[in-house]
């Protein structure tokens, strides 16, 4: 059992070994990260033999992403979009004092990452929308919705599509230096939670 305050400044006493993420959440996480690294490789390097899989790819997260909103209203506490809106609450505060060289303990997403996932569902859905109504003339490819909208709109898909997978792009790249930064910094692993579910936590104040 790793300790995650050595070398930092927290005393390990403070801190409990907890269950924190659920298997479906956990699943879901890995699963998405796939689909969505994938589909952006298969849309951004695409030729006529593996444009279908950018497509494919694109329908599998939807369903995630459907998943992801269902169990954020009746999965566990951990997961749910009430506890992720409440800890932006005490966003402000939180990032006053990141610089600390000790692990954050902070049971499911602190207040940073809540904001970082809310983020990424949302630019997720404007992704996967635009993409059933856009239009690829180049590989003669389309979305299953474009047959049945207007041109202007196929063409502001298209345009939302290719800005928002950037905006994606930036997205996960901040996620990668959180947790790096989290690791290297604060000596908090994030990485082996969302494998076994297990997490370092500091109790909470009553």
């Amino acid at each position: 059992m790793d300790n995650p305050t050595t070398g930092g400044q927290a005393d390990s006493s403070t801190l409990s070994r907890q269950k924190v993420w659920d298997i479906p959440t956990r699943l879901f996480h890995w699963a998405l990260a796939t689909t969505v690294l994938a589909g952006w490789y298969f849309g951004e390097f695409r030729t006529f033999t593996t444009i279908e899989w950018h497509f494919y790819l694109g329908y599998a997260t939807i369903g995630l992403l459907v998943f992801r909103i269902l169990w954020g209203f009746v999965g566990p506490v951990s997961a749910r979009f009430s506890t992720i809106f409440a800890s932006l609450k005490h966003l402000i505060p939180y990032m006053r004092k990141i610089a600390r060289r000790e692990p954050s303990g902070v049971a499911g997403h602190n207040p940073l990452g809540g904001l970082s996932v809310l983020a990424l569902l949302a630019v997720l859905t404007v992704q996967t929308t635009t993409g059933l109504f856009a239009e690829d003339d180049a590989f003669f490819a389309s979305g299953p919705l474009s047959s049945h909208a207007r041109s202007d709109w196929v063409l502001w898909a298209n345009q939302i599509h290719h800005q928002s997978s950037r905006i994606l792009l930036i997205l996960v790249g901040l996620h990668l230096c959180a947790i790096l930064f989290y690791h290297v910094w604060k000596r908090e692993n994030l990485i082996g939670p969302m494998v076994t579910g297990w997490k370092w936590v500091r109790p909470s104040k009553h």
